[in-house]
C-alpha cells in the first residue's frame, strides 16, 4: 500500500483497484494502507476545503482546509463502528477493522474525487460574486454555491462509496445483500458526515460574523434546514 497512493500512476491503480485487492488491503493488518489513505484525505479533501473558503478570503481558505478533512475522518470514525453494526445486521459478516478500514478507502477514492474537482470549483469560486458585507444569507449567489459546493461533495462521497459495491458482493452471501449494505452504509455516511459537517461549517459563512474556525451557532439548527432554505432561495 506505501506505493498505492505515492504517485498519479498508482493513484490511477488505486481507483481501478479490483475486490481482490480491495479485500486484501481491508482485511490485512496494514498500517501503511490507514497512512496512505489518511493523506489522500488531508490532501484531497484540504485542496478542496481551501478552495470553498478562498471565496471569503485566505484565512477562512486556510480553516476550510484543515476543517473538510477532519469532517471526513470524523465521519469514518463514526461511521467504521455503525456499520461495523448494521453489517452483520443486514446478513453481511465483517469485524469492525475491516468495516474501518472499508470506510476509509472509500472516503481516500471520494477526496481524491474532490482533489479532481478542485479546479472546477475554483472556476465557479473565483466567477461567483464575492462575500462581502453587504451579502446576505439569502441572496442568490451565496445559495448557488453553497448548493454547488455541497453536491461536488456529495457526488465525491457517492463515487468512494459505490466504488465498495464489487468488495461488498465479494463478502456477500447474494448480491441483495451487498445492495443493502451499501444503501445503509451511505445513508449513515450522510447522516452522521451531514450534523458533523454542520458543527464544523465548512460551507457556512457569514459575512456579518469575523473569521473563526468553529463559532457559536454550530450546535442550533441543521445542516438539511440550511441546504432546504438555500434551494428555496433559488426557486423562489
Amino acid at each position: 500500500m506505501t506505493s498505492i497512493l505515492g504517485s498519479p500512476r498508482s493513484v490511477d491503480a488505486f481507483l481501478r483497484a479490483g475486490p481482490e485487492s480491495f479485500h486484501e488491503w481491508v482485511t490485512r493488518r496494514q498500517s501503511a494502507l490507514m497512512v496512505g489513505c489518511v493523506a489522500a484525505i488531508i490532501i484531497g479533501a484540504g485542496s478542496y476545503g481551501a478552495v470553498m473558503g478562498s471565496w471569503r478570503d485566505s484565512w477562512q481558505a486556510l480553516y476550510t482546509g484543515i476543517k473538510l478533512p477532519l469532517v471526513i475522518l470524523l465521519t469514518t470514525a463514526g461511521n467504521g463502528l455503525l456499520n461495523g453494526m448494521l453489517a452483520p445486521l443486514l446478513g453481511l459478516n465483517v469485524t469492525f477493522r475491516q468495516s474501518l478500514a472499508a470506510v476509509l478507502v472509500s472516503f481516500a477514492i471520494t477526496s481524491i474525487v474532490l482533489c479532481a474537482l478542485s479546479p472546477v470549483a475554483l472556476f465557479i469560486v473565483w466567477n461567483t460574486p464575492p462575500l462581502t458585507a453587504g451579502t446576505r444569507l439569502s441572496s442568490p449567489e451565496y445559495g448557488f454555491l453553497q448548493l454547488t459546493l455541497a453536491v461536488f461533495v456529495a457526488l465525491g462521497g457517492i463515487i468512494g462509496n459505490v466504488r465498495l459495491l464489487p468488495l461488498l458482493r465479494h463478502w456477500a452471501p447474494n448480491p441483495a445483500v451487498a445492495r443493502n449494505v451499501l444503501l445503509a452504509w451511505l445513508a449513515g455516511n450522510l447522516l452522521l458526515g451531514s450534523q458533523i459537517c454542520w458543527v464544523l461549517r465548512p460551507f457556512i459563512w457569514d459575512s456579518k460574523r469575523p473569521v473563526e474556525f468553529i463559532g457559536p451557532e454550530g450546535f442550533h439548527g441543521s445542516f438539511f434546514e440550511t441546504v432546504f432554505q438555500a434551494a428555496w432561495r433559488l426557486i423562489s
